[in-house]
């Protein structure tokens, strides 16, 4: 069946975007000054659940600024509650309600396409110029925006049917244009939804022209001109004197068409009306033993928008019945979905099965990260001089490493009350920065690598710029607790920008839009991983690096830290096994 949807506009999201980024402050400012209280409300004698409260804060605050549109999406049916009030929601290319992961992509993509480099502008951009108001993150998710508020669509009160002669209108003169052109603008306005923007403007121009001169044209909207054209010349061709259709002229003015609407009318009203009623309170507004006959009318309004399109009725009951029949399918499909898969499945099979299945884009983002890291190493270890011209607060800190040891400090330590929020802290900006490097992947994998590059090159200066001073151990102690899983996270979280990369780049033998959407989704997936394990190396680095816990303790983590990795790709890789998925598309 094909549906078309009513594209939601710019102003329509816009306005939905300001009101979700309101509710999304004062839900922020409400966190802030209820966790604010309690923290405030401790005393000195208890700092330590101060300093938790604190991380929590911290925690929470991320969580709601990237947590807010992803979870209404991916929990309410594509509406945040700005987009709720504004009669909108988000649903994938297909017409079905929007997915979990697409909700992650399409949100993620956000970095980019909404706060950088201008807020907004990429996507005000994207959105005017896309032939569908896609920003950058609906084409990654195979996602649209479309209208979906049943409270705006209605037929009107039917014609009343008592004497079907007296429903005729009168007499309005002698038609204006020929069979012919009837016909001809008939079947354009009946088609025009189905034509590319470019064709509907060259053949509206070219009607415009040819009737202009008997039809005088009163507005600047040429479409508006031709249906109004088209509305004036049915209710001369339906006076009791205009000569009737013959079999085979334009459908929406025969006979049998006008039936067929007015017999199933209040069909197509009841069933508009229990799609608004799922629309306000979902699947509850329906008893058990309603979905059932709530299926079979969508099949029967479904067939009978066949049926329009085959009688060729008015494209208003057309588009009427898209609206009702779009409505029902979602509702439906969300009273029939399945069982949500529980989040240990998602945690400890499907996203490391991800990152093995992803192991070459994986490799590719380590040897980018390890090779610039080598060659900074080397380089700072043949200039010395280069670290103070390069990096002379690192310089310092390095020189200070030696009376730090003797007086039994370790690098970056911090007292117990400041380690929660400190590891609260590194969790976030993690996190963040991997989110980057993710979505780096839509500029054609260029800003994922010039990252990776930078930050491999960074470290191998560092590292470098320490031994010089004979503290590479001292910095080791620090890094290495939490260092095996922060630096995979980061070369999982490129592969998975790659993937996005490749899909752009080179699709293949699918669409370019195709190749994102099924890129995408194992990208998705890869980034739960690096959430995993990132959530873990902060809470190791707050908690464990920077305490001044004994160096033996630290390595003995980091070689837990390996073997928890390596145990956790093993599984990963033993699901991939049992879903037995062909070769290529495993680790391709």
């Amino acid at each position: 069946m094909d549906v078309q949807f009513e594209l939601a506009g710019v102003g329509s999201r816009l306005a939905a975007g300001l009101l979700d980024l309101l509710l999304l402050s004062i839900g922020l400012f409400a966190l802030w000054i209820g966790l604010g209280a309690i923290v405030g409300s401790l005393v000195a004698s208890r700092g330590m659940a101060r300093s938790w409260l604190s991380a929590a804060m911290i925690l929470l605050t991320f969580c709601f600024l990237w947590g807010y549109f992803t979870l209404f999406e991916a929990l309410n049916g594509g509406r945040t509650p700005g987009k709720q009030v504004l009669g909108i929601r988000v649903v994938m290319d297909t017409g079905r309600s929007i997915t979990p992961t697409a909700a992650v992509i399409r949100n993620l993509v956000r970095f980019i396409d909404c706060y950088f480099p201008i807020p907004f502008a990429p996507a005000l951009l994207s959105m005017f110029l896309h032939p569908s108001n896609k920003r950058p993150g609906d084409m990654a998710a195979g996602t649209i925006v479309v209208r979906d508020h049943p409270t705006d669509w209605t037929l009107g009160a039917p014609v009343p049917a008592a004497d079907e002669a007296l429903a005729e209108p009168l007499e309005t003169g002698p038609p204006d244009l020929s069979e012919e052109e009837f016909r001809l603008l008939d079947r354009f306005l009946g088609r025009i939804n189905d034509l590319t923007p470019e064709v509907q403007v060259r053949i509206t121009t070219d009607l415009v022209r040819r009737f202009e001169q008997r039809i005088p044209r009163r507005n600047r909207d040429l479409q508006g001109y031709l249906v109004t054209v088209f509305a004036e010349e049915q209710r001369k061709r339906r006076s009791r004197f205009a000569p009737r259709a013959k079999a085979g002229a334009a459908g929406r003015i025969t006979v049998p068409a006008e039936r067929f609407v007015e017999k199933k009318r209040q069909g197509w009203e009841t069933f508009r009306t229990t799609a608004l009623r799922m629309e306000r309170s979902g699947v509850a507004a329906l008893a058990p033993g309603e979905i059932p006959a709530f299926a079979a009318q969508y099949r029967e309004v479904a067939a009978d928008l066949a049926r329009a399109r085959t009688y060729q009725v008015d494209p208003r009951v057309i588009a009427y019945l898209e609206r009702v029949v779009t409505a029902g399918h979602n509702a439906l499909y969300r009273a029939r979905g399945k069982d949500r898969t529980p989040l240990p499945h998602y945690i400890l099979r499907d996203f490391p099965a991800a990152v093995v299945q992803s192991w070459r884009y994986v490799i590719f983002a380590f040897l980018l990260f390890s090779v610039p890291a080598g060659i900074g190493y080397v380089m700072i270890r043949e200039r010395p001089e280069l670290g103070e011209e390069l990096m002379p607060g690192m310089a310092a800190r390095a020189e200070a490493a030696a009376e730090n040891q003797a007086e039994g400090r370790g690098y970056a330590e911090t007292s117990r009350e400041d380690r929660p929020p400190m590891a609260a802290w590194i969790i976030t900006n993690n996190i963040s920065v991997s989110f980057g490097t993710f979505v780096g992947g839509l500029t054609g994998g260029l800003l994922t690598a010039w990252l990776l590059f930078t930050n491999g090159m960074m470290l191998g200066l560092v590292l470098g710029l320490f031994q010089n001073y004979q503290a590479l151990k001292y910095l080791l102690t620090f890094v290495l607790g939490h260092g095996v899983l922060e630096l995979t996270a980061i070369f999982i979280s490129a592969g998975a920008g790659f993937r996005l990369a490749k899909a752009m780049i080179a699709p293949g033998d699918r669409t370019r839009k195709d190749a994102l959407v099924v890129e995408g989704r194992v990208a998705a997936r890869m980034i739960g991983a690096v959430v995993t394990l990132l959530l873990i190396a902060g809470t190791i680095e707050g908690l464990l690096s920077a305490s001044a816990a004994p160096a033996i303790w630290k390595y003995g983590v980091s070689a837990a830290t390996a073997v928890l990795l390596a145990l956790y790709l093993a599984n990963g890789y033993a699901f991939l096994s049992s879903a037995r998925l062909p070769a290529r598309s495993s680790f391709g």
